[in-house]
């Protein structure tokens, strides 16, 4: 029996949409020669995958009239894709906890005085200090 479908990102798929964000759109031939893993992935995986990905309404494709091949891109930005992902996790993991969530992170892996100034402002509510992501820079 084959196995059920996940709704979340596989690695490989998350490899492959990153590409696509990326790049905005691409060929299939263009996805495997941006992909840095080594060895590459053979085209006939990557579209498989592509393929996979459109039917789970991540990616579309149109064709290009001049060369005939399908031009892939996301139909699922970045950032939706990240909170539909947290999404998940917390539901599944963290009884649709977000404190639990963050409690964890917290626990785990300790926060250095910038990401915690980073966090003390979007708690306080200050926009200026708290809408810089997380790697510093103004979103």
């Amino acid at each position: 029996m084959p196995r059920a479908q996940s709704a979340t990102l596989t690695e490989a798929e998350l490899r492959i949409m990153n590409v696509l964000w990326q790049k905005g759109s691409a060929t299939v031939h263009e996805v495997v020669e941006a992909l840095t893993e080594k060895p590459a992935p053979a085209y006939n995986s990557v579209l498989t995958i592509i393929r996979i990905l459109e039917k789970k309404g991540y990616v579309r494709h149109a064709k290009d009239n001049d060369t005939r091949a399908f031009i892939y891109s996301a139909r699922v930005a970045r950032e939706d894709a990240t909170r539909s992902e947290v999404s998940r996790l917390v539901t599944r993991f963290f009884g649709n906890s977000h404190e639990l969530l963050v409690l964890n992170i917290l626990e785990d892996k300790g926060v250095d005085v910038e990401e915690l100034d980073r966090l003390r402002a979007l708690l306080n509510g200050n926009k200026e200090e708290g809408s810089k992501n997380p790697r510093g820079g103004a979103q």
